[in-house]
């Protein structure tokens, strides 16, 4: 099907820049993009009726796809919980550790489901999901949270996570709630077969992804490094979230966490780590070295009281950056819009010259009257996501980029006034509005802010009588 957005406002990326291209029409050939042009260049195709389909783009705003870059699906079942409201990782985590080793396949299905419509609904078309809860006995496996994306729609990278240092071998979690090595290693090889595809365009990806320094054992971080090397797959883990990580590794491994894995030969290209809030000058030059790259989740950060990541050093190091919600219990709220505001905002902070840890940069922007922009935010959220999972065709609306796109409307009234003036600036800086059609390599997954493949209300009450079940 060839399918026309005609005569709209497009934001798209090029060489590295963020465009706002007003009057302009995108062309989709099947599941990709065929051109991108102004309006009145395609007229004469319009008037001589080649399109299947033509979408009338003038009360419209068309973005690429959201790309998010760390989540935790499953999570949405035990968002809000009273008991972790107010507690930092380790002891939110311990929190949640006893109502997450009795999850199912259906619950985590269900609770998956969830998380993929929030996003969908907010204009994400990609998602990175780091599954990591196995409990001892449960007939949870990974096809559950893919059945939820086949019903959504959504492109994944589904991580394959794992935990296998319980209580009584140093770790943090409970021993029911962990694997053995040699049994994560097999479902790692089984998934990789059944699902991986490493072509470009791919709907399901699988990536590795030990938890972290301190819940998973050494050899198991050399078993995956190995499996993806044979299979082209990515790595992915947390690191130096937290002051209580950084204590943890220099009372066990006598390092900080990024030497962990450094010594583990887990940086390059193909690692992408989870939040890195607690860097040293060093360790971002390491990274921008190596070519590892960075899911920034401002938002949890926040929530858990971790800290602010250095996204402007870590920006201008030329390390990778994308942007991630992370899991639904430590943020609560599945909007990447939502994340690109707040990663502006936390930036914009740090660039006070009352922020002793940035007070030079600080100095230096500030007399340049320079702030965090609006264009490296949505940046962050399109391209810089689809760099960090390797994926060059996503968050752009060049030809041949994936058909992977978010409509807004101009009347919607969270845009209202401020998309006369800039439409990229109300869609970044404004109430983040629910996308009017969202679509996934050419197939639209959301239609009049409604998913199409199923109803809304449905899926909640599958995740409230789940979430009621684990209390």
């Amino acid at each position: 099907m060839t399918l026309l957005i005609h005569d709209t406002t497009v934001i798209t990326l090029r060489g590295g820049g963020v465009l706002t291209l007003r009057r302009h029409s995108l062309e989709i050939d099947g599941t990709r993009v065929a051109s991108l042009a102004p309006a009145g260049a395609f007229e004469p195709r319009v008037r001589a009726g080649e399109f299947s389909r033509i979408i009338d783009g003038r009360r419209r705003v068309v973005i690429p796809g959201l790309v998010n870059t760390h989540h935790h699906l499953y999570q949405s079942i035990t968002r809000c919980l009273p008991e972790v409201q107010n507690r930092t990782l380790f002891g939110w985590l311990s929190g949640l550790y006893p109502r997450w080793r009795r999850l199912d396949h259906r619950a985590v299905r269900a609770a998956a489901a969830v998380s993929l419509a929030e996003l969908a609904l907010n204009g994400c078309t990609t998602t990175s999901d780091h599954f990591y809860m196995f409990p001892a006995g449960s007939d949870v496996r990974m096809e559950a949270v893919l059945e939820a994306a086949e019903l959504i729609g959504m492109r994944v990278h589904l991580c394959r996570g794992s935990m296998t240092l319980g209580t009584s071998a140093g770790g943090l979690p409970p021993d029911d709630c962990v694997e053995r090595d040699a049994d994560v290693i097999s479902d790692c090889q089984r998934c990789l077969d059944r699902f991986h595809d490493p072509r470009p365009h791919a709907r399901v990806r699988i990536d590795l992804a030990p938890c972290s320094p301190f819940n998973v054992s050494a050899g198991l971080f050399a078993e995956m490094l190995q499996l993806a090397r044979t299979h082209g797959a990515l790595l992915h883990t947390h690191l130096a979230e937290t002051v209580d990580e950084d204590a943890f590794c220099a009372q066990r491994y006598g390092c900080r966490p990024l030497e962990v894995l450094a010594e583990r030969g887990w940086l390059g290209p193909n690692v992408y780590l989870a939040h890195c809030v607690r860097l040293r000058g060093d360790e971002i030059a390491t990274l921008a070295a190596s070519g590892t790259a960075v899911a920034h989740c401002p938002t949890s950060n926040m929530r858990l009281a971790s800290g602010a990541a250095p996204l402007r050093d870590m920006l201008r190091a030329g390390v990778r950056v994308g942007l991630a919600v992370d899991g639904s219990s430590s943020n609560d709220c599945g909007n990447l819009l939502a994340e690109a505001r707040q990663a502006l905002l936390v930036a914009r902070l740090g660039q006070s010259p009352g922020n002793a840890a940035t007070r030079e940069n600080a100095r230096d922007d500030a007399s340049r009257g320079v702030l965090f922009p609006v264009e490296r935010a949505m940046f962050l959220a399109t391209a810089g996501g689809g760099a960090v999972l390797n994926r060059p065709e996503l968050g752009r609306l060049d030809a041949g980029a994936a058909a992977d796109f978010a409509v807004y409307r101009t009347d919607d009234v969270a845009l209202a006034g401020g998309v006369v003036h800039d439409p990229l600036a109300a869609l970044v800086l404004g109430a983040p509005p629910r996308a009017d059609q969202v679509f996934v390599a050419g197939r639209e997954i959301v239609r009049n802010g409604r998913l199409t493949s199923v109803e809304e209300e449905s899926l909640a009450e599958q995740l409230n009588a789940a979430a009621a079940a684990l209390t």
